[in-house]
């Protein structure tokens, strides 16, 4: 007699669990909601930088570069006299506000921008009411005349000692002997590099070509 052979039935996959399928659903759809959420939140995010940004783009001046300032129409509000008087001599030169711009530009691109704006310091200070010198005499002699000043006039030590001591009772000379070797200094050394530069020679071309027009 044949014995009976076990048929073995497959076994049936069982279900997923009810719960698994809502958790992993939830899951999901709490992962979209986040990572919609964090979208959102950058686009507003990002939004609300571009309106800080342009608010304040408002609020502050355009910053011109040096190449600006001479290639805009102001060129042309410049005569060809005018500039050529500028190489009569440096007191020509320094005796109008476009003179003092040009001259600036140029002793910027030699790093001695410093000697300019010291003179122009010391210019405004002389004019200076008495109940402001002791103000202003202690920003000069901090901003170009201490010895770690961070535009440091090339003056010798004993000049500068003395120029520390005018400084604690200040007067309207106070700083003319320093003005005096700076104007020395830029009248022999950077004004005449000044008249033979390029920037000097292609304003000079420019104003000309300007009155042919």
């Amino acid at each position: 007699m044949l014995g009976l052979q076990k048929h073995c039935k497959p076994k049936e996959r069982e279900p997923k669990m009810p719960w698994l399928f809502m958790w992993h659903t939830a899951s999901t759809e709490i992962k979209t909601c986040e990572i919609a959420g964090s979208k959102d939140h950058q686009k507003k995010t990002k939004a609300l930088g571009v309106e800080v940004k342009k608010c304040f783009m408002g609020l502050v001046p355009p910053i011109e570069s040096a190449h600006m300032k001479y290639s805009s129409s102001r060129d042309v509000t410049l005569s060809t006299k005018e500039v050529i008087q500028w190489s009569q001599s440096l007191e020509k030169l320094l005796a109008t506000h476009r003179g003092q711009e040009a001259f600036r530009e140029f002793l910027k691109s030699e790093f001695s921008d410093e000697n300019i704006e010291f003179w122009l310091a010391c210019e405004d200070y002389r004019k200076t009411q008495a109940d402001c010198l002791h103000s202003k005499a202690e920003k000069i002699y901090q901003e170009f005349v201490k010895l770690d000043a961070k535009k440091q006039v090339n003056i010798d030590f004993h000049i500068r000692k003395s120029v520390a001591k005018k400084v604690q009772d200040p007067t309207p000379s106070s700083f003319d002997e320093v003005q005096r070797l700076i104007y020395v200094l830029m009248e022999r050394d950077s004004y005449p590099r000044f008249l033979k530069s390029q920037h000097y020679h292609n304003l000079l071309n420019k104003v000309q070509s300007n009155r042919l027009k």
